[in-house]
């Protein structure tokens, strides 16, 4: 069934509506897994410093560029830049966007599929009476089963194509209405809860007192890294968002307003680990390990462990899916502007291929771990080429095209909305798109490859 072109093109509704679906799409696992891992590792404070410092003058540029090119372009993120520069290659940057966005759905979802897991565990209080020994051969145990994380896996993706088909304000706005607050709500819980342990001081202390001395040139690349992965940059998400806004609303606002979000949920996500992880004596930079192994340890010694379990499970929960809503959007809006699909059509379609290749991904930690490609597994050769190729790759190439090839007058006209607002910082905007956001971006691309060694 063939869209029909004539029909209107949907669009967010309200102010609100946009910085819930902007920020669920940045804030993901990433804010609630990695951030305070990263920040573990790299000093905890001193790393937040930075890592603020960076969102600011590379995170909003890098996200104006992006809202820029879809809501001039009004298209999909392929379409974007075909409307924008017609005739011409730049509509492979959106390629990468949405083969990213494909790549990173498959192995995401599959840790989405995890959280399920480990929300049924917390109701049926499996995390009782266990070791870190225990946890751990629980959590190994699992994520090599053949069957059972891709069970989860299915259920997860079923549950975000029933937003995604829906449409843009009656799904994806519509539940990030819903989520985004409420995933708020139970980080806000947590935090109280973490905050009033005994010892949890050294937490809050470590989180929040920068400690420069332990700063280094790898610490700065990480925060640098942090800052553009954690905005959901580069893969093809915000342009797309960016097409559905109207153009009475202020773009510039409206990237600050979310990277703002997204850095206030990743603080705050350090808030509610941070003192609790201190309070029972655990090293703060456990690593990836810590959501899944260590914090259901500190459940279960807590006073009221049971719930805050279950609380923290669903968090993670709704932070997967305000970012896997996003991610199938990308690949949904292709598939139907550009390949003239009904919407229902491409969401099942755009399913299907994510589902197979995700099997193959939660496979790769068990029965097919010994099939490599280039020395790696299906799974970490999609993250290696989706993260440290295709996100840094896309995101130079965006800013490039906004800052050189779109031209003054057309990034002016979608920032003042025709004259209609004023826009005083345009000037330091295209400055660091132009080039602090390039030489920035480079840096964590070369970093991430391994050409660049920085220690």
């Amino acid at each position: 069934m063939a869209v029909n072109s004539n029909q209107p093109r949907d669009s967010f509704g309200s102010k609100f509506g946009i910085i819930a679906a902007a920020a669920g799409s940045a804030v993901g696992l990433g804010n609630i897994w990695k951030f305070p891992y990263e920040a573990g590792v790299n000093g905890g404070g001193a790393f937040l410093f930075i890592y603020l410092i960076f969102v600011l003058l590379i995170g909003v540029s890098v996200m104006v560029a992006e809202l820029t090119i879809g809501r001039a372009g009004q298209r999909n993120a392929i379409g974007s830049f075909k409307a924008l520069a017609p005739g011409k290659p730049w509509f492979l940057v959106g390629m990468m966007g949405i083969a990213a966005a494909f790549m990173i759905f498959a192995f995401y979802g599959a840790v989405a599929g995890w959280t399920l897991e480990y929300i049924y565990q917390s109701i049926r209080n499996g995390f009782a009476g266990k070791s870190p020994e225990d946890l751990s051969q629980m959590f190994t145990e699992f994520t090599t089963n053949p069957a059972r994380p891709i069970m989860w896996q299915t259920l997860f993706l079923i549950m975000t194509a029933g937003v995604v088909i829906a449409g843009v304000q009656k799904g994806i706005e519509k539940y990030s209405k819903i989520l985004m607050p409420l995933l708020l709500l139970i980080i806000l819980v947590l935090i109280v809860r973490s905050v009033t342990l005994s010892g949890a001081r050294e937490g809050i202390n470590f989180l929040f007192k920068p400690d420069f001395s332990k700063v280094t040139g790898h610490t700065i690349i990480s925060a640098l890294g942090q800052a553009f992965f954690s905005l959901s940059l580069g893969m093809g998400t915000i342009i797309t968002y960016g097409s559905y806004i109207k153009k009475k609303e202020n773009l510039l606002n409206t990237a600050v307003q979310v990277s703002l979000a997204d850095t206030l949920i990743a603080v705050l996500a350090g808030l509610a680990i941070f003192p609790a992880v201190f309070a029972f004596g655990i090293n703060p930079s456990e690593g990836p390990g810590l959501v899944f192994i260590t914090l259901p340890n500190i459940f279960q010694q807590m006073p009221g462990g049971y719930v805050f379990s279950l609380m923290f499970f669903i968090l993670l929960a709704i932070a997967a899916l305000t970012s896997t809503i996003s991610l199938l959007e990308v690949i949904v809006a292709y598939f139907s502007e550009e390949l003239k699909m009904s919407r229902k059509r491409a969401t099942l379609l755009a399913s299907s291929g994510i589902l197979f290749l995700g099997i193959l991904c939660s496979l790769s930690q068990g029965p097919i771990a010994g099939f490599k490609i280039f020395g790696l597994n299906i799974w970490d050769f999609l993250d290696f080429t989706s993260t440290k190729i295709i996100l840094p790759l896309g995101g130079l190439f965006i800013v490039i095209f906004v800052g050189f090839v779109l031209g003054r007058k057309r990034v002016t006209e979608e920032l003042n909305n025709e004259g209609t607002l004023k826009a005083r910082l345009l000037p330091v905007v295209m400055f660091l798109i132009r080039f602090v956001a390039p030489i920035a971006i480079a840096l964590v691309f070369l970093n991430m490859i391994g050409i660049l060694k920085i220690t």
